[in-house]
């Protein structure tokens, strides 16, 4: 079991990439690093490059790639659903917490959101307040402003 990772940079920010045995499980907002200091890439980790790519030029809508989650059940259960939210559509932590079968868990979902180890490929960006401001995101409203501006 082997650990790798590489890093891209994207309209948002630089993003690094990590891999666990055929998985990936975890999309950091990072520094840019440079090319020499860049460690050795796997095939997943090129095609989750190029598709992180092809979501921020409009080519995809949608990820397929091999995604492995690690946390508590209930943070597993909310990071499903966030997986399930359409492109260019938002769902409020309530929403979230009905959809899961917790109607008043919607606090928690925050911070099941806030924890999302997959930002982007796992959508919490689709996630607003029951009166539909933009609340929390763990890359900072900005970044959350961006995203679903370009899904928009």
């Amino acid at each position: 079991m082997k650990i790798y990772s590489c890093f891209i940079n994207t309209p948002v920010s630089h993003l690094k990439i990590t891999q666990f045995d055929s998985s990936i499980v975890k999309i950091e907002f990072t520094h840019p690093i440079s090319e020499h200091n860049a460690p050795p890439e796997t095939s997943l980790l090129r095609e989750a490059k190029k598709q992180i790519d092809s979501y921020f030029h409009k080519k995809i809508t949608k990820f397929d790639l091999p995604i492995k989650f690690y946390g508590t059940e209930f943070q597993q259960k909310v990071w499903n659903a966030l997986y399930c939210i359409p492109y260019g559509q938002t769902k409020t932590y309530k929403q979230i917490a009905a959809q899961i079968g917790n109607p008043k868990a919607f606090r928690a979902v925050g911070g099941a959101n806030n924890k999302n180890p997959l930002p982007i490929i796992v959508p919490c960006h689709r996630v607003v307040g029951t009166n539909g401001n933009l609340v929390g995101y763990a890359g900072g409203i900005d970044r959350k402003v961006r995203l679903l501006t370009l899904e928009n």
